[in-house]
Formats: structure tokens, C-alpha cells, sequence
């Protein structure tokens, strides 16, 4: 199975230091029944509103690293808020769930639980928070310094013009250039050309 009910004492290994009260407490206040993912490509974390009975329900995906994976249920969460109050009548990323999300994350970051680089690049992101956190191009570079598992991975910005890379599911491609903020990049197998996020994770590949 994709998902995994996470008992509300085990979520304590997802989270920083010092944050466990304060998140069980919003779980707690707003019957939000939370599932840890294995890794999703497309997105870090979902959110699912209340209906025909159920609970609020959020999704992280579980090999975020502590700081990704609290900032990602936090996204969820202001999700959550901004329907308590508006329901449908908002748009998802509207002006209503960037006052929110930055509401949270301000009082988060009072805390002093993130460190100096992850809170800056946060700080930055308080003026317009991303409509996704997929697409916070500075707090996917930060958060992966503090991700020990992804020494051997590399961003496709970090690729040198020409040099081959692998994806996920193994396939192989060359870095091309960038074309306005993405990077065209051929597959080698079949010499079609595709778009990258510079943050895209990769890494180095031969054939």
C-alpha cells in the first residue's frame, strides 16, 4: 500500500525537535486523520477535505527529511484552515491561504526550531509563499543540505552542459541549456527533448 496511518507518538521521528506538541495539537483540534506516503514525484504532501462524515485529511510524503516535512504539513494544514473558514468559495492558492500559510509559518519560525538557512530562505518565501512547496526552488536546496540520504543526488542545474544523467525510473538523458527557468534536456534512448526543473532530482550516469 502507497499509504500508512502514522500512530500520533511515531510522527515524533518525522518532525524537528520541539514541534511534536504544538503540530499534535492542530491534528487534535481539527480531527485531521494524517497518513505518511512513500515518495510522490509530483507532489510532497495533499490535503482532503472533511465530507460524509470523515475527517480532515492530510498526506506527507515519508522520506522528506525533518525540517521538509514539517514545513510540507504546514502547507497542508493552512489547506485546511482556510476551508474551515471560506470552504470552496477561495481560491486553493489565493491571497486567503498565503496569509495563512505565512501566519503558521511565522509562528514556527519564533521558535527558533529551523536552522539558519532553512529559516532565512523561509523568511524570503513570507513576502508570496509558492503555490507549491515542489516549486520553492531555494527551499529545495536548502532542505537537502540537511538531508544526509541525498549525498550521491544531484540537482539537474548541477549537471554540466552535455554530461548524462539518470532519473528515478532509470532513464537517461543529456543536460542541455537552460530555456528561460527550465532545462532542456534529450532522452538518449529516444532523442526527444524535455523541460526540467533546475531542482529536479538526478543523478550521474554513463553508457
Amino acid at each position: 500500500m502507497a499509504k500508512q496511518q502514522a500512530p500520533l507518538e511515531a510522527l515524533k521521528d518525522y518532525l524537528p525537535q520541539g514541534t511534536f506538541e504544538k503540530v499534535s495539537a492542530y491534528l487534535h483540534q481539527y480531527r485531521i486523520h494524517l497518513t505518511i506516503t512513500r515518495e510522490r514525484t509530483t507532489v510532497l504532501g495533499d490535503y482532503r477535505n472533511a465530507i460524509h462524515g470523515r475527517n480532515h485529511r492530510i498526506s506527507v510524503n515519508g522520506n522528506l527529511n525533518k525540517f521538509a516535512f514539517l514545513y510540507t504539513l504546514i502547507h497542508e494544514i493552512a489547506h485546511l484552515l482556510v476551508y474551515d473558514k471560506y470552504g470552496h468559495r477561495v481560491a486553493s492558492h489565493g491571497k486567503e491561504w498565503k496569509t495563512q500559510f505565512s501566519h503558521l509559518l511565522r509562528d514556527f519560525l519564533e521558535h527558533d526550531i529551523f536552522p539558519e538557512d532553512i529559516r532565512n530562505a523561509i523568511s524570503r518565501s513570507l513576502r508570496n509563499p509558492a503555490a507549491s512547496s515542489c516549486a520553492e526552488d531555494d527551499l529545495l536546496r536548502v532542505f537537502r543540505n540537511h538531508d544526509p540520504n541525498k549525498k550521491n543526488v544531484l540537482f539537474v542545474e548541477e549537471i554540466e552542459p552535455g554530461k548524462l544523467f539518470a532519473t528515478r525510473d532509470g532513464r537517461i538523458f543529456r543536460r542541455g541549456e537552460r530555456v528561460r527557468k527550465r532545462y532542456m534536456c534529450t532522452e538518449v534512448s529516444t532523442g526527444k527533448e524535455y523541460l526540467f526543473s533546475p531542482v529536479y532530482e538526478v543523478r550521474m550516469a554513463e553508457i
